[in-house]
């Protein structure tokens, strides 16, 4: 990944960005700010001091509209006031244990959310490349050895995967339908949807994912309560995925009818490990703390293995990962440390992840 290639592409463009201010939509705001990009943020209110949005003073980095995804109105007028050059969509509910609290606003956000925003690009009179986020977890899962490709049937157990497999049906329906490259000349829209899950990186603190419980426990000195040890997951940081979009957009620019579609973005093949593995490895870069493995009983369903095929991303858009899930839990930790002792100004800190990951400087571990 060349910041030379995305910069020609983003510098001075206006990015229409909703979920900045949530943990992906923040990192995602800064690597579009570092590359030169006019940012509109969409999103609502970060909910403490300590989100990754206030630790690197997002309000200086765009222009942020405070409003919900799910007010249709809201969503067209920013969009057309904007006039914006590439819409990366990342707002959602994305949380499987909380949907199951609050099912019919996890189908409202994640899937009439994503209809408003392609409403408001239909009614959008210039070109614009569209990328809309949603989740490995839209395919129906068997829980087999087989990696999912984007051609796979779409399902969904719980309310959070299947209200984002209807935001892929979504997608599907309006791009045949009002966004066929048959009729790009009419429309002048490029519009691709983008499947990553198990993102972990720095400023997450989220309810009822494994990175954020980790550190909760470790700054208090508890021992790590791991719910599912054994289920296998794609571990990936944060900078992977998102790179991930910004080179398809990039290519949807350069090229509108080529790049549509859906993609997947996750580790190699084969860098999958279970839930126990990556709790250890946290506790090795933290250097201290402990975990035990409660017998936790009518507990939510939660998938046990789910692996992605990404080979569409490695052959045809010449995206590969740079991290394995060794590396990946190595800075997601080392980015909780340092926030932690205090000692390293952490927007300084994420901002040097982003260039080694962008520029392929030395690491700052090293």
């Amino acid at each position: 990944m060349k910041r030379e290639f995305l910069q020609q592409t983003y510098q001075n463009k206006k990015v229409f960005l909703t979920g900045h201010t949530g943990f992906k939509g923040s990192w995602m705001l800064q690597m579009l700010h570092s590359l030169g990009a006019d940012v509109m943020g969409f999103a609502l209110a970060p909910e403490t001091d300590e989100d990754m949005y206030h630790l690197v003073g997002g309000d200086a980095l765009c222009e942020s509209v405070i409003a919900d995804i799910r007010d249709k109105e809201a969503v067209e007028e920013a969009v057309l006031r904007f006039q914006p050059d590439f819409i990366f969509h990342l707002a959602a509910q994305p949380l499987v244990r909380l949907s199951y609290e609050f099912p019919s606003e996890t189908f409202a956000v994640n899937a009439i959310g994503t209809a408003h925003v392609l409403d408001a690009v239909r009614k959008l009179e210039k070109p614009c490349a569209v990328v809309l986020i949603t989740t490995d977890k839209v395919y129906e899962n068997k829980e087999w050895v087989y990696p999912y490709r984007e051609t796979d049937q779409l399902g969904g157990y719980d309310p959070y995967s299947a209200s984002k497999a209807c935001a892929e049906l979504v997608i599907s329906s309006y791009t045949r339908s009002f966004f066929h490259t048959e009729v790009y000349d009419q429309h002048r829209k490029a519009i691709a949807s983008t499947r990553a899950g198990n993102v972990i990186g720095g400023g997450d603190w989220a309810k009822d994912r494994i990175i954020p419980d980790i550190v909760r426990a470790l700054r208090v000195g508890e021992p790590v309560t791991v719910r599912n040890p054994n289920a296998v997951r794609p571990w990936q940081h944060v900078l992977e995925p998102l790179g991930g979009y910004l080179l398809l957009g990039a290519k949807m620019a350069e090229d509108p009818k080529a790049f549509g579609g859906a993609w997947n973005f996750g580790p190699q093949a084969g860098d999958n490990s279970p839930v126990e593995d990556l709790v250890q490895k946290a506790l090795q870069v933290w250097g201290s703390g402990s975990y035990d493995k409660p017998e936790l009983k009518n507990q939510p369903h939660e998938a046990g293995l789910l692996k992605l095929d990404i080979s569409k991303a490695l052959v045809e858009l010449g995206w590969t990962p740079k991290y394995n899930s060794a590396q990946a839990i190595e800075r997601t930790i080392g980015w909780y440390k340092t926030y932690h002792e205090g000692i390293t100004d952490i927007k300084a800190f994420t901002l040097e992840q982003i260039a080694e990951y962008l520029e392929d400087k030395q690491s700052v571990y090293l």
